[in-house]
Order: structure tokens, then sequence, then C-alpha cells
């Protein structure tokens, strides 16, 4: 299967939303002149939730631009320096990413932090659509490549790779807690119930974290990788805006909330016709993928980590992700989100929390 991105016409001059194309030509031409010798096209790419991605035709290159969302930016939670510097530094690992080309800690030229990579072959997988034309074996297999480049990440030395500052392991899930409790408080717009009881009880319940001080992607699933099925390769992780040094069974009980709590409940055929940008029905056993067990299992044979009770993780996970959901919910109540299927976001928020409370009462 190809990327169907690959055939996509190159867009005539113009610049999409939020991205001022003679702005960053200017830039590029001192910094970069080899990217703008053909002059520069860009195109937004559908389906990202928060920070902004394009596709730019620059001269004889394809490259992606990644750049903060539009408005009411969260401390720490869009730092493009952070994505580029760690997907620079698991270049030489075998975690699969895009090589970095450039990066502009400045807003002066187009308005906001930008950077630039490589564009990697492959497709996203969030549809339907896409999936539904897998066998069984394929999906299957993208599934334990999902875990093995999983296993893969938390196996990194970080001091190896230039990472050892990349953040506070002690206390990280306790922080985390804390750290979406000051996310939600400053996206607030409309009573939230339960969600504070969900924050209260997480804070009350915190493991110490025994493998703290892994490299963490922070928002692993199966569409934020980009995959091919002919033969079923992983070839690059993308969005790491939220990487850090942590507790690696943070990534995995966000992985299955993804697969178990969004990716087989009737949340699919609820929002995901509306384009929802959070629930991707090509996740989980609804869509043909194994179930968690296995995943679980795949993971636990490629790692050093104690998978253990995952009670508490996945209830984290749904309080991460309901908080994320407000924040963007929030800033489409603003008109400050670009793309389609924000409309329905807000929705996610309840059942989300519901769940988390429910697996705590479960633990």
């Amino acid at each position: 299967m190809t990327d169907p991105a690959d055939e996509t016409p190159i867009p005539a001059a113009g610049s999409p939303a939020g991205l001022d194309l003679d702005r960053l030509t200017g830039y590029l031409a001192v910094h970069r002149p080899d990217l703008v010798t053909g002059g520069l096209r860009a195109q937004l790419i559908a389906g990202g939730r928060s920070n902004l991605t394009y596709r730019l035709w620059a001269g004889d290159q394809e490259l992606v631009l990644r750049r903060p969302p539009l408005g009411h930016v969260l401390a720490t939670a869009h730092d493009m320096a952070r994505e580029f510097r760690v997907i620079s530094a698991l270049a030489p690992t075998d975690v699969p990413v895009p090589r970095a080309v450039l990066l502009c800690p400045d807003t002066d030229p187009i308005g906001a932090p930008f950077y630039l990579m490589e564009k990697v072959p492959g497709e996203v997988f969030r549809s339907r659509a896409q999936t539904d034309r897998l066998t069984v074996e394929q999906r299957r297999g993208l599934a334990m490549a999902m875990m093995d480049t999983l296993a893969a990440l938390h196996a990194v030395e970080p001091a190896v790779v230039g990472l050892a500052d990349f953040g506070r392991p002690e206390g990280y899930l306790a922080r985390q807690v804390r750290r979406w409790s000051g996310q939600l408080d400053r996206s607030r717009s409309r009573p939230l119930p339960g969600i504070d009881e969900l924050r209260d009880r997480l804070a009350a319940t915190a493991p110490e974290g025994r493998y703290a001080g892994r490299v963490v992607h922070g928002d692993y699933r199966l569409d934020n990788l980009l995959a091919t099925v002919d033969p079923v390769t992983v070839t690059a992780v993308l969005d790491w805006e939220m990487a850090t040094l942590g507790d690696p069974l943070a990534d995995l009980g966000l992985l299955l909330t993804y697969w178990t709590v969004l990716g087989d409940s009737d949340l699919n055929r609820d929002h995901e016709s509306a384009g929802n940008p959070v629930v991707a029905d090509a996740l989980g056993p609804r869509a043909g993928f194994p179930d968690a067990t296995e995943l679980i299992d795949r993971y636990a044979a490629g790692s050093d980590v104690d998978v253990g009770p995952l009670h508490w993780h996945v209830a984290l996970g749904c309080f991460k992700l309901a908080v994320i959901c407000e924040g963007i919910h929030y800033r489409h109540t603003l008109g400050q989100t670009v793309g389609a299927g924000f409309d329905a976001i807000g929705a996610m928020v309840a059942p989300l929390v519901a769940h988390g409370l429910s697996t705590l009462g479960e633990a």
C-alpha cells in the first residue's frame, strides 16, 4: 500500500492557514537558501489535533513543517525545540524518526516557532476506510510493530543519546497529575462533572514509578505512526510534543486508553463520522486489530518493564486525554483551531472521565 499523500498534487501558490509562505521564504533565504531555489508550496495536513503540520514543497525536496496551534498556547505544551531535540537524538537508535532539518525557535519569521523535518514514506492509519483494506495478518502485524517500536523507545538509554537532562524523572507520575490539572484549569470554561474527583483520586494514589527515567513519547498510538504494510514496517514515530523522561507505563496506559476506551466503544460511531480528530476508528478490536491483552503481552516480551497492574495508568490516560479534549474544545470555542471535526470534541470529555473513575474503582 502506498501513502495516498504521495499522490497529492503540488498546490497552487498561496499561503495555507497559519503559515505565511512569503515570510517563511525570507527566513529560509538567509538560513537555508538551498530550500527556496524553486519557490515554496505548502498544504495543511489534515488530522493534526494540536500542533499544526504542513507538507512543504521546497524546490525539489518535500519536507514537513511543524508549528504550534493558533492562539491559547499552554506553557510547555507546544515546544518546537523540544520536539526537534528528541527526534535529533533518536536518529541513531532503533526508534524510527524523521530526519531533523532545521529549527527556528523565534516567533518573528512566521509568527510562531517552527521546525522542518524530512517527509517519510508511509501512511497514517486512522480510519476504517484505510484499515478495512488490510488483511487480518497485516492488522496484526501493524499492532505488533507498534508495540515493538514502543518497547524499542523505552529501551533507549537517555544519557547515551544526549537526553540525560530531558526531564525530571523523580515524582513523574504525581507531577503528571499536577501538570494536567494545571492545564485543565487554564482551559476550563464549563462545568465538567467528575473530573475533579478523578484528579483527586489519581493524586492520592499515584505510584512511585519504578521505571521513571526512560524516554516516553507522551501520546503514543497507532495514528501517531507512519507505517507501510507491504512489508509491515513502522517508518516513523510522529508528534513528539509531549516527550520527556518519565515512566514508560504512562505511555502504555495512554495507548490502552485509546485502544480500548475509544477504539472499542460507541464513541467511534458517534463522533468519527464528523471527522473527530481524537477518535480514530482504525484503532482497536472493533476495527479487527488484536485486543489489549495481546498488545500488553507483545510489549512485555520485548521489554524489561514489568507491566503489572495497569489500572492507575489507564485512569491517568483517561484524565490526560479528557484534559486535552477540553483544551481543544476551548480553543475551538474561541475560533483558534484549524481543520475539521473540532466541533464534536467536547463531547469526548464526559465518557473519558467516567471510564477513568470506573477503572480506579476496579483497581
